[in-house]
């Protein structure tokens, strides 16, 4: 997306904060993604590490109804909008939002019956996250995360440099298969997220918010810089998504 400007995050999260998800994924992907989590008990302890607003932190809540969700996120505000929506929801006694570092949660070691991450693990690179996963882990406990992939070789330079800035180790599926062998875990199952896992929750909505917050900035060249650059994102996926995908992993320790 390029070298962010003065306003860059302040502009950011103004888009990012009122999406429903911040990233691809929807609730049938979940829904498919937990058909692949055999042996799972009736009330598993679940953590959405990297959950964001809780978009996918809520359709858990749904699809696992005797679950006890923590979900933890390093960015306070995000984890203050879940909070709202899940005591408007009547959820407390079932989901805990917490504010925390991934990498260094302070929750306890082998006490998740599931691990869920819908794409931030590559914020640790994914093999030290991987590595974070199966400490949380029960022995037997399963991860369940997406993560972004090439799906060929020869993406335009403009593609390139946008996933490089952010993940330079981005890599194939097989290469993902082997950082789960390499880390402990053995694969359950995978599969590529559809087009309407990109637009429903998280490029449509995010179009529209874009569109509106230039008519709030419009009389500020460094906010309308920040929205442009923003902008690039969903156009590039219109013209090139053949290139690269996310991809939902789901493994067993």
């Amino acid at each position: 997306m390029g070298t962010p400007g003065p306003r860059f995050w302040q502009v950011f999260f103004e888009v990012y904060e009122h999406l429903p998800r911040q990233g691809p994924g929807n609730r049938a992907c979940a829904k498919r993604a937990l058909e692949l989590c055999a042996d799972l008990p009736t009330e598993p302890r679940v953590l959405d590490l990297g959950c964001g607003v809780g978009g996918q932190t809520l359709h858990l809540a749904e699809l696992l109804p005797g679950a006890h969700l923590t979900a933890l996120d390093s960015h306070a505000p995000s984890i203050e909008r879940l909070r709202t929506t899940v005591a408007a929801r009547g959820l407390e006694g079932r989901v805990r939002p917490l504010v925390g570092d991934m990498a260094r949660s302070g929750l306890p070691a082998g006490h998740f019956d599931l691990l869920w991450s819908e794409g931030a693990l590559y914020n640790l690179g994914l093999e030290n996250a991987l590595g974070v996963c199966h400490g949380l882990l029960r022995p037997g406990g399963t991860v369940a995360f997406t993560d972004a992939v090439w799906r060929k070789e020869g993406a335009p330079p403009e593609v390139r440099a946008g996933f490089e800035a952010d993940y330079p180790t981005m890599g194939r599926v097989a290469d993902v298969l082997a950082a789960l062998a390499r880390t402990g875990f053995s694969l359950n199952g995978h599969f590529t997220l559809p087009d309407e896992a990109w637009w429903d929750d998280f490029y449509t909505p995010m179009e529209r918010r874009i569109a509106e917050l230039e008519v709030t900035h419009a009389g500020d060249p460094d906010a309308l810089a920040t929205l442009e650059q923003l902008a690039q994102e969903p156009e590039l996926y219109r013209r090139y998504s053949d290139f690269f995908a996310y991809e939902f992993f789901v493994a067993h320790r």
